[in-house]
C-alpha cells in the first residue's frame, strides 16, 4: 500500500502533512456520497414528483439521525487523531474499538424508533397524502437499517485519521456501483425482479451499505499499525469513553441543531404547496456539490489539525485553518458560478415542470451567499472541534440558528412572501453570522487549552504492530 499523506521528514522526525494528497480523496469520496443522493432522486423522479417530495422528507429525519451517531464517530476520530500525533498508538486503538461497540448500540436503538414511529414523526412535518404514503415507505427500510451507518461511520472516520483516505474514497466507490445498479434493477424492475419504485431504492440503499460495511472491517484491520483486539469492543473504558463524548456531544448537538432548523424550514416549504416541496428538494441536491470542496478541505484540516495538536504544533495547526479557507472559498466560489450558469439544465435533469424549474433557478442565484459563509463555517468549525474546542460552536449556533435565522424565515416566507428565496436568504444570514464569530475565535487562540491528550514524558510501551497492508 502506498504510504500515508501523514509522512516522516527528514528533519526533526516531524511529520509533513500533504493537504493535496489527504483531501482529494475525501472529496471524491464525498462526491461519490452526494452522487448517490442524486442518483436517488433522479431514479425516484421517474416515479413521480410526490415521490421525490417524499423520500426528501424522510431523509430530513435520517439525516438527524445520521448526525446522532456521529457523536461517537468524529468524537472518536479527533481522539484518536490526537493520540496519533502523540505517539501513543495503543490508546488509538482501544478508543476505536470503543466507539464501535457504543456507535453499534446507538444505531439499533434509532433502527427501532424509526420502525416504530417513523410515521408519526412524518405527520409532525405535516406531510400527508401519496406524499406520505413514499415517505413512510422509505423511512422503514432506511430508517430500519440506520445501524449499519452507525458502523460505517465509526470505521471510516478512523481510517481516514490514519490518512488512508483514499482507500475509503475506494470502498465509496464500491458502494455506489452497487446502489445504482440496485436502483436499476430494483427501482425500474429488471432481471426479472418486479419495479418496486421508492421501495426499490431503499433496498439498493440499505444492500450496499451492508456491502461497504464488511469490506471497511476488512480495511480496518489492514490499515493500522496497532490493531483493535477483541476484548477493546467489550470492555469499555470511561476515560475514553468520556473524551469521545466531550467532542462528539456539542458537536453532534450543533448539527442537530442545524437540521432541526432545516426541518423546521420544511414545515415552512409545506405550507407552500408540493411543487415548494419538490423544488426544494432539487434545489438542495444541486447546491450540495457547491460546498463540497469546502467540506473535503474542512475534513482533510480536520485530520491535520488534530495530528498537529496531539503532537503540540500549535502554530502549524493555526497557519494550517487560514490557509484552508482560503483555498475553499476560492473553489466555492468557481463551482457556485458554474452552477449558476447551468442552473436551468440541471433542474431539467430532474422535471420537467416548468414552474419547478423557474423556482428553482431562482433560489439558485442565491447560492453565492449562502454557501460562501458556509465554506467558512465548514472548515473553521471542524478545525475547533479538531483541537478540542467542541462547545464554543453549539453555543453561537444556538444564537445565530435558531434566535435569528428561524424567525427571520418566518418573517421573509409569510409576512413579506418572498417563498422558497426568503428561507435561502435566512439560512445565508445565520452561515454569515456565525463564519464571522468562528473567524475570531480562532485567531483569538482560545481553543489552544483544549487539548484532549496529556503530555507526560514517559513513553508508550512497545506494541506489535500489525503488518502494513498490501
Amino acid at each position: 500500500m502506498e504510504s500515508t499523506a501523514l509522512e516522516n521528514s527528514s528533519t526533526g522526525g516531524k511529520k509533513q502533512f500533504h493537504m493535496f494528497h489527504l483531501t482529494w480523496p475525501i472529496f471524491l469520496e464525498l462526491f461519490l456520497f452526494m452522487l448517490m443522493g442524486s442518483v436517488d432522486t433522479f431514479m425516484i423522479s421517474s416515479v413521480s414528483d410526490h415521490a421525490v417530495a417524499g423520500v426528501g422528507a424522510a431523509n430530513q429525519i435520517i439525516s438527524i439521525a445520521i448526525l446522532v451517531l456521529e457523536v461517537i464517530g468524529n468524537g472518536a476520530a479527533i481522539v484518536v487523531a490526537q493520540y496519533l500525533g502523540s505517539k501513543k498508538l495503543s490508546e488509538a486503538a482501544r478508543v476505536t474499538g470503543n466507539a464501535i461497540t457504543i456507535n453499534l448500540a446507538v444505531g439499533l436503538v434509532l433502527s427501532v424508533i424509526f420502525l416504530l414511529s417513523g410515521k408519526m414523526m412524518l405527520k409532525l412535518l405535516n406531510v400527508h397524502g401519496p406524499i406520505l404514503d413514499y415517505a413512510v415507505s422509505y423511512m422503514q427500510i432506511v430508517g430500519g437499517g440506520i445501524f449499519l451507518q452507525a458502523l460505517i461511520n465509526a470505521l471510516a472516520a478512523t481510517i481516514r485519521t490514519h490518512g488512508f483516505t483514499k482507500q475509503t474514497m475506494i470502498v465509496s466507490l464500491l458502494m455506489n456501483v452497487i446502489h445504482v445498479a440496485g436502483n436499476y434493477v430494483l427501482i425500474y424492475g429488471h432481471f426479472g425482479f418486479s419495479a418496486m419504485g421508492v421501495q426499490g431504492a431503499a433496498i439498493s440503499t440499505v444492500f450496499s451499505r451492508l456491502v461497504c460495511l464488511l469490506v471497511f472491517f476488512w480495511l480496518m484491520y489492514r490499515v493500522m499499525e496497532v490493531r483493535v483486539r477483541f476484548n477493546y469492543y467489550v470492555q469499555l473504558s470511561k476515560q475514553y469513553i468520556a473524551k469521545i463524548l466531550k467532542i462528539g456531544i456539542p458537536s453532534a448537538f450543533e448539527s442537530i441543531v442545524y437540521q432541526i432548523c432545516q426541518l423546521i424550514f420544511t414545515l415552512y416549504v409545506t405550507y407552500l404547496g408540493a411543487e415548494a416541496m419538490a423544488t426544494r428538494q432539487y434545489a438542495v441536491n444541486i447546491s450540495s456539490y457547491i460546498y463540497l470542496f469546502s467540506m473535503a478541505i474542512g475534513m482533510g484540516t480536520a485530520i491535520v489539525v488534530g495530528h498537529y495538536v496531539g503532537s503540540k504544533r500549535q502554530q502549524d495547526a493555526y497557519t494550517r485553518v487560514f490557509k484552508s479557507v482560503k483555498w475553499a472559498l476560492a473553489a466555492t466560489v468557481i463551482v457556485d458560478l458554474i452552477i449558476i450558469a447551468f442552473r436551468v439544465p440541471l433542474f431539467h435533469l430532474f422535471t420537467d415542470d416548468l414552474a419547478i424549474v423557474r423556482l428553482g433557478s431562482q433560489v439558485l442565484l442565491l447560492s453565492l451567499i449562502l454557501e460562501t459563509g458556509r465554506t467558512v463555517n465548514i472548515v473553521i468549525i471542524n478545525s475547533l472541534r479538531a483541537a478540542g474546542d467542541a462547545r464554543f460552536p453549539v453555543y453561537m449556533g444556538l444564537l445565530s440558528m435558531v434566535c435569528m435565522s428561524l424567525p427571520l424565515g418566518y418573517l421573509l416566507v409569510f409576512q413579506l412572501h418572498l417563498g422558497l428565496a426568503g428561507i435561502w436568504l435566512a439560512i445565508a444570514a445565520d452561515e454569515w453570522t456565525r463564519a464571522v464569530i468562528m473567524y475570531f475565535r480562532w485567531r483569538s487562540r482560545a481553543w489552544e487549552r483544549y487539548s484532549l491528550v496529556d503530555h507526560d514524558p514517559a513513553a508508550e510501551p512497545a506494541v506489535q504492530a500489525a503488518p502494513a497492508a498490501g
